[in-house]
């Protein structure tokens, strides 16, 4: 019998484009060390920023009328804030925790599995780390622990002790659903979760 030889053509043709279509999509590269290094530096650089950003805010709202003030100031102006700051240094800067306080905060599924082992970190008595980790081929994630200060309990704090009942029913009023109260000094808060694009 006679093969027609645009049949094999067709053929092998057909092989081809099953092997390449069943084939694992490519995994984006690794970082490099260089890398891991240069988004860790650049990480913590923006979080110091924010951090500094919000609390001169606060600190002045406090000064101008007190813990209501201030927590009126979050409500309204702290995600403008930190959104503004996202375009000013191209990335996207977050505060999230297992404990939120605004729903907007609540984690995206990457940052619950990196505040979960900041927690299992904390009970093994370890002290978490930020890390820096790659989401996609075009996506780099950075992620710092944040510990609760002093000046952070009149908002945060113990009810009926560093936080005063007239200052959570402001809180109240604002965030029906939080859940971010009962921390004392030093008290493990959440994290600062950035993401750039992979240059």
């Amino acid at each position: 019998m006679r093969i027609n030889p645009t049949t094999i053509l067709l053929f092998f043709l057909a092989i081809g484009f099953g092997v390449s279509a069943c084939a694992p999509a490519k995994q984006p590269t690794a970082l490099n060390e260089q890398e891991q290094k240069a988004y860790l530096t650049r990480g913590q650089t923006l979080a110091q920023t924010s951090f500094a950003a919000l609390s001169s805010r606060l600190m002045a709202a406090i000064e101008t009328g007190g813990i209501p003030h201030a927590v009126t100031y979050c409500n309204t102006a702290a995600l403008p804030l930190i959104d503004s700051l996202s375009k000013q240094h191209k990335a996207s800067i977050r505060r999230t925790s297992l404990k939120v306080r605004n729903p907007m905060d609540a984690p995206q599924d990457w940052e619950k599995e990196v505040l979960l082992s900041y927690q299992q970190q904390l009970a093994e008595g370890k002290r978490p780390a930020p890390i820096v980790k790659m989401l996609d081929k075009k996506r780099v994630a950075f992620a710092s622990p944040i510990f609760m200060a002093q000046p952070c309990l009149k908002c945060h704090g113990v009810l009926g002790q560093t936080l005063s009942s007239d200052n959570y029913q402001v809180v109240k009023q604002l965030y029906p659903k939080d859940q971010a109260i009962g921390y004392v000094d030093g008290d493990w808060r959440g994290m600062w979760s950035i993401t750039f694009v992979r240059n």
